[in-house]
């Protein structure tokens, strides 16, 4: 079973179709929606984790692809450089997905990017300027 963190670009002639919905219908795919920002009248981007069988989402994502939607690998995920990090906390405050915490134990902060959902809320909290946009 394949499970990747996609980003989902959309056109404006795009939003109002049942595109992402095909997923499941006709590829048998299954997803969460860890972010979406989608205007009316402008384009949308969505980031999603795609989860089935290896043939089934190679087939779903071209599928995206043809219908006229930008297909990336993730292009962007968020990085904690730690001799930044002075441990003040103030981005387990914002952090919407608890990628972020303060491992108790130690009173360090922590980050689990597997958990991470690239909202960026964290980089433009840190003083120290610890947490970083990383575009692959």
């Amino acid at each position: 079973m394949a499970a990747k963190k996609v980003l989902l670009r959309f056109s404006s002639d795009r939003i109002s179709q049942p595109i992402v919905y095909r997923l499941i219908k006709d590829f048998n795919l299954t997803f969460n929606i860890l972010k979406a920002a989608i205007r009316p009248d402008d384009e949308g981007e969505m980031v999603l984790e795609i989860a089935g069988d290896l043939k089934n989402y190679k087939k779903g994502i071209a599928y995206l692809k043809e219908s006229g939607v930008e297909v990336l690998d993730t292009a962007k995920k968020i990085i904690k450089e730690e001799e930044r990090c002075y441990q003040c906390s103030a981005c387990t405050g914002v952090c919407p997905s608890g990628a972020i915490s303060i491992d108790r134990s130690t009173m360090l902060v922590s980050f689990n990017p597997e958990k991470c959902i690239v909202c960026e809320l964290c980089v433009g909290t840190c003083p120290s300027r610890a947490m970083q946009v990383h575009i692959k």
